[in-house]
């Protein structure tokens, strides 16, 4: 068996795939994994949702005793934006300590640093508890390639603990607000501008709605640790002309939910308060993740940590959703923490970037997880 690269290379190799989300075409970025992971001893199998959309989910040892440690991440990144880059987005460039690329913090590091991990692990032995590692494809527009997985069955196997790679500053957050995107749409009856008594104007209606919702109340307590639920009415969009009654304008809601919120419930709700002449339908709906730091992995987890970074982290919680809204249910609500080397700031931001040093230091934070994990 031939020596890994550094996860550093690696880091740099994925950034050199383009697989901005839409369109995704991450089989090969998913490949390069795959075929390192193979080379590793590791059992890959690749699975797509739709034509090159393909994610992979790669297995080593394991026990009927004991299920598997899982490591999760996505390779789909967002576009670049309007503002020019001042480094190549697809070169990964390094410059001050800092690596530039379209998806170095969010999340292509945190993939290539639990790779390599596992790579490392796989060279000392056949670990007796197993790991798992699920790496997807489409998780930015709604955790498209985790949901596949999860439909599959049996392709996820089991896990007994998740760890997710997205960009903490190698900081251990235990959970997330859920994300339930809605589309409002109201109808009307167009006529000629000039004669509005004609018509039935859907922008009138979409304004009262948005009143509405500026005032709705979710009459839930805060959570101790994620806050408040919060709503934001992102765009409204209607009309034809200027001297046209429009006939249609349409409204999106973002959404963050907390625990004990369940989405059904909240749609119903949304639905009660606009009322019949708005029609309401989902465009995403990712529920929230949240793990007690009490529970005696995390503090496991937290321990670790301590060590790595020189001090106790803070409860913290990440702002943004993550392919743990799916698999976390679909391993039956196991113990999650999120925990990358990314800048969650630098998230979706040109000139994104992620700190160098803070890739060996996760690599070093995996291994140590694994291992306990693991029992070795």
């Amino acid at each position: 068996m031939s020596a890994p690269p550094s996860a550093l290379e690696v880091t740099r190799q994925l950034l050199r795939f383009d697989t901005i989300n839409p369109p995704g075409q991450e089989r090969s970025c998913a490949e390069y994994l795959g075929r390192l992971l193979e080379g590793g001893g590791f059992e890959v199998g690749f699975y797509e949702f739709a034509e090159a959309r393909t994610s992979l989910v790669a297995r080593l040892g394991g026990s009927d005793d004991r299920p598997p440690l899982c490591f999760t991440g996505h390779i789909d990144t967002v576009p670049l934006g309007a503002q020019p880059w001042s480094a190549d987005p697809f070169s990964g460039e390094i410059e001050d300590g800092k690596l530039y690329g379209r998806g170095s913090s969010d999340m292509k590091s945190g993939v290539a640093a639990f790779v390599i991990a596992a790579l490392g692990l796989a060279r000392l032995s056949r670990p007796a508890g197993g790991l798992v590692l699920v790496i997807t494809a489409g998780e930015e527009t709604g955790c498209e390639g985790a949901y596949h997985l999860a439909r599959l069955g049996a392709v996820l196997g089991r896990a007994g603990a998740i760890v997710v790679g997205e960009p903490s500053s190698n900081q251990p957050f235990v959970g997330h607000k859920g994300a339930l995107w809605l589309e409002a749409r109201t109808k009307g009856v167009t006529a000629h501008g000039s004669m509005p008594g004609k018509g039935i104007n859907a922008i009138y209606k979409a304004a009262r709605a948005v009143g509405k919702l500026e005032d709705f109340g979710f009459n839930v307590a805060p959570h101790p640790h994620l806050g408040t639920p919060t709503l934001n009415v992102g765009t409204i969009r209607g009309g034809m002309n200027i001297n046209s009654v429009p006939d249609e304008s349409v409204i999106t809601i973002d959404i963050r939910t907390v625990p004990g919120q369940t989405h059904e419930s909240l749609s119903d709700m949304l639905a009660s308060e606009l009322g019949e002449e708005v029609e309401i339908s989902s465009l995403v709906d990712v529920e929230g993740v949240w793990t007690d730091p009490r529970n005696p992995w995390m503090e496991d987890v937290f321990a670790i940590m301590t060590d790595i970074l020189g001090e106790p982290p803070g409860i913290r919680t990440a702002t943004y959703f993550t392919d743990a809204s799916v698999l976390t249910p679909a391993y039956g609500g196991v113990p999650t923490v999120i925990l990358g080397p990314g800048e969650a700031e630098m998230a979706h931001q040109t000139d994104e970037y992620c700190h160098v040093e803070r890739i060996e230091q996760a690599v070093e934070a995996y291994r140590r997880v694994a291992r306990a994990w693991c029992g070795f």
